[in-house]
């Protein structure tokens, strides 16, 4: 199977979790400058989930291309994927409703590190299908990265339940984190054009 509608069909939902995303985000009601503050939590979780796609989107679209071929273990593990990543906006809204409330930040938290580990996941099949040899198994080497964001959700879900404003600065440092282009997949292909 060629690679070519796995992209396209996660394009379009990564498009479509998007313009959910910013559909939550309502206009003030005041006129002034002052009414913009009251919006300050919303705009800054929705900045921080329109980033974190925007690294998945990224991210993806790279992987996809050290790939020659696609089997259903790859489609199933792309739509597992996408799953987690559609239920940002919910978690979204209910984050920027009650910002440093517990069960919402972790749920939140969980959200972002089921969403890590079905993409790690999806790694993993599409390098047991293409092999050790394979452009993204020489790419990712022991993926050091993605098990330092692992570890670091898993302790902004703990954190939430007693400081969730730092469980917010440790997703913000995963945001950080992978918001530098990461190099290693562009690197292999250039080294095998």
């Amino acid at each position: 199977m060629h690679k070519n509608r796995l992209e396209s069909f996660s394009d379009c939902v990564l498009s479509i979790i998007i313009t959910i995303m910013v559909l939550e985000l309502k206009a003030p009601t005041g006129t002034d400058f002052a009414a913009l503050k009251q919006l300050v939590p919303t705009f800054l979780s929705y900045v921080l989930s329109f980033l974190f796609l925007a690294i998945y989107w990224s991210n993806h679209h790279h992987m996809l291309h050290t790939i020659k071929r696609v089997n259903g273990l790859i489609l199933w593990g792309n739509i597992h994927l996408l799953f987690w990543l559609s239920l940002v906006p919910f978690t979204t809204a209910w984050l920027d409703s009650h910002p440093l409330a517990p069960v919402p930040t972790a749920l939140y938290g969980f959200v972002l590190l089921m969403s890590a580990g079905s993409y790690t996941l999806l790694q993993r099949l599409i390098i047991k299908a293409h092999g050790r040899e394979g452009l993204l198994a020489q790419a990712l080497g022991d993926d050091t990265k993605g098990r330092i964001s692992l570890l670091l959700y898993l302790s902004a879900i703990g954190l939430a339940f007693v400081m969730p404003l730092v469980a917010h600065l440790l997703y913000f440092a995963v945001a950080m984190l992978w918001v530098v282009p990461d190099k290693r997949i562009e690197n292999v292909l250039k080294e095998h054009e």
